[in-house]
């Protein structure tokens, strides 16, 4: 049982240890992505303008059960070109998602550096916390990136109640909801 998060040279010693067959990074890296790094490498501004403008391939996801528990997952799409041992926002409790039973769960999404400045899934919560709406503390907590880092991102949130919300300031992003048997998909914002 591992008590913390590995990465870099420390997660593939602990791969190797337990037997992991060990593959050479050059074969998996795409043609497609190999053409992208080249093209960005030299551009010093291209992971901000990237993740203003484009859509990118964070999964989140956020649940409720029946006993009134709420959980949070999410799964980076990774940046490119990003500096060797970056640990982006997802794997940073507080900062990529969160989730307590009093107040809810969040999935974010969007430039990592930005949401791990304000501690976006929390700051969510601590809004809801407040008496906001999620959708209003996700709305606020977006927007407050915006004017003090000047990032763009998103979020889906859903509380104990079952309320919930998908919010960004991105140009699009993709989300889902179910309730009831019901399911909500869609591009743009959303509540329910």
């Amino acid at each position: 049982h591992l008590g913390g998060t590995l990465s870099d040279g420390g997660a593939n010693k602990f791969a190797e240890s337990i037997g992991i067959t060990m593959v050479p990074t050059d074969k998996l890296v795409t043609e497609y992505e190999r053409k992208e790094w080249e093209k960005h490498k030299k551009y010093i501004a291209g992971v901000n303008e990237e993740f203003n403008t484009q859509a990118h391939d964070t999964v989140g996801a956020v649940a409720l059960d029946s006993a009134g528990n709420v959980a949070c997952a999410t799964s980076t799409g990774g940046i490119r070109n990003k500096m060797l041992g970056r640990v982006g926002d997802s794997p940073v409790i507080g900062c990529g998602g969160y989730a307590d039973n009093i107040s809810g769960a969040v999935s974010c999404t969007g430039h990592g550096e930005s949401i791990l400045k304000v501690t976006l899934a929390r700051l969510i919560l601590s809004h809801v916390e407040q008496g906001k709406s999620v959708e209003d503390a996700s709305q606020l907590s977006l927007q407050h990136m915006g004017d003090r880092v000047q990032g763009a991102g998103g979020a889906i949130v859903v509380s104990p109640s079952g309320q919930w919300a998908a919010a960004f300031t991105t140009k699009r992003m993709a989300w889902a909801a179910a309730e009831d048997d019901v399911l909500c998909v869609d591009e743009h914002k959303g509540a329910g």
